[in-house]
């Protein structure tokens, strides 16, 4: 249940037959562990506050795609527990233990919605921090791409057979969101479902573990850091720690060797327990050597962005650092970059933005990191991510530095690699045919897109 406010809510054989008894009985199903009940609130409270504060979506749109096909421990309590949605303080509140405050998601311009911590007085909110500088304003709108005039044309190519690959697309078992095909940078084909559009910003989920890698990217143009060196973190740097040797480069492509429960290993603490980064992600301990296997995982990407705040310093400059060098630039206006409590970004997985804007972001790698002939990215990191090094994964796609590669698929050229997301978000590249498409969905977990197919598909409609 949802309620929308406008203000602020806040025994020998005795033992055998009552055995036996217990077995015949129905069986009875467990109450969930607290834990599992704030987790399943902080869950709602976060997806709930970006998706109305951020996507201006309708609860209940949210409650039908956001909140819908989710982990299986929490799905059965998301509809239990009733979201407090406060449009002034552009807060969320969820109640789920009466010993407890509710679990609470504050919003904050650009960097959207953070969880305060299980247990969290919500009047904490008021310390969280806030962006110091604000994005840019226009007299008149650009054009594209910076902005939207101008941006779209008509394909080169077979026109009827691109519109039949979207039509697959959206008439697939997987629910496709939106898609945008970009040519010779110019929009030829651009489609959304009922309630969402071109101004309606989707979480990322993965896709944002691609941006990660291109904020390292720029930062290594601006000497912040080398890539190539041992990933700044403080907690590592202890005399004896084997984890100092770990390096940016190994972090962006799942190598590092450290312990995951399982591979992706699911950062609940962090994405809806309202635990920092800084508390828990560093701690986890080396069960392989370094550069010698390949383990996808969030904790990775987590800690590549935790030590770029490090190598930047000023926390106020570090906060920015997303917005001032890459979002604003390319005219990403629409996006939220959402950080934990203590102002670290989730850059794993918690990005809200368009389909327009990761059109802008794909464009970026096609014009290899040149921005309206201003260079964000050092000469030749397009490359750098797009070529694999090391141990590689099984299966359909190879993997580059934080971006995955297409060079597997049939019918698509071994150049092509992109940016994946849970759910189906997808950011394409092929630079040999100066093609991006991006794909947003809400995929339950039973039907996955098949980019692979969708990809060649696009590319074999255009000249």
């Amino acid at each position: 249940m949802m309620k929308l406010e406008a203000r602020r809510a806040w025994p020998g054989l005795v033992v055998a037959a009552a055995f036996a008894a217990l077995l015949a009985a129905p069986a009875m199903a467990a109450e969930p562990a607290a834990y599992t009940r704030a987790l399943a609130a902080g869950y709602k409270a976060q997806m709930m506050c970006s998706g109305v504060f951020n996507a201006a979506r309708s609860p209940e749109a949210i409650g039908k795609d956001e909140l819908s096909g989710i982990y299986p421990e929490l799905q059965p309590l998301i509809g239990t527990l009733e979201a407090r949605i406060d449009t002034e303080a552009k807060t969320v509140s969820v109640a789920f233990d009466p010993a407890l405050p509710p679990r609470v998601a504050v919003w904050r311009p650009s960097l959207g919605c953070t969880g305060l911590p299980i247990g969290a007085d919500p009047a904490s909110a008021a310390s969280l921090p806030r962006l110091a500088v604000t994005a840019p304003r226009f007299v008149r709108a650009p054009d594209w791409p910076y902005g939207n005039v101008g941006a779209t044309a008509k394909p080169r190519g077979n026109a009827l057979a691109l519109n039949a690959a979207l039509d697959d697309a959206f008439a697939s078992k997987a629910r496709t969101t939106g898609a945008i095909v970009v040519q010779r940078g110019k929009i030829v084909a651009e489609r959304y479902a009922e309630g969402f559009g071109p101004h309606v910003p989707q979480r990322t989920w993965s896709v944002a573990k691609s941006i990660a890698g291109t904020l390292v990217g720029i930062a290594a143009r601006h000497g912040l850091l080398d890539p190539a060196r041992p990933a700044p973190l403080p907690e590592w740097r202890a005399a004896g720690d084997p984890r100092a040797a770990i390096t940016t480069d190994q972090l962006m492509r799942m190598a590092s060797g450290l312990h995951s429960d399982f591979a992706g290993n699911r950062t609940d603490a962090v994405y809806f327990g309202g635990t920092s980064v800084g508390e828990t992600v560093p701690g986890e301990p080396l069960e392989a050597a370094p550069g010698s296997r390949f383990r996808y995982a969030n904790n990775d990407i987590l800690l590549a962005v935790y030590g770029l705040r490090a190598a930047i310093g000023d926390d106020a400059r570090s906060l920015a650092f997303p917005f001032t060098e890459l979002f604003w630039k390319i005219g990403m206006t629409s996006t939220f970059a959402e950080t934990d409590w203590r102002g670290n970004f989730i850059l794993s997985s918690q990005v809200w933005t368009t389909a327009r804007d990761l059109a802008r972001f794909g464009l970026l790698y096609l014009n290899n990191g040149v921005w309206n002939g201003e260079r964000l990215l050092p000469e030749g990191w397009a490359r750098y991510v797009s070529t694999p090094s090391g141990p590689q994964p099984d299966g359909a796609f190879g993997y580059g530095a934080t971006f995955w590669l297409l060079n597997r698929s049939e019918g698509v050229p071994p150049d092509a690699y992109a940016a994946f997301g849970n759910r189906g978000q997808y950011v394409v590249i092929v630079p040999s045919r100066n093609i991006v498409i991006v794909r947003r969905g809400e995929d339950p977990a039973s039907a996955r897109f098949d980019i692979g197919k969708f990809t060649a598909e696009v590319l074999a409609a255009l000249k």
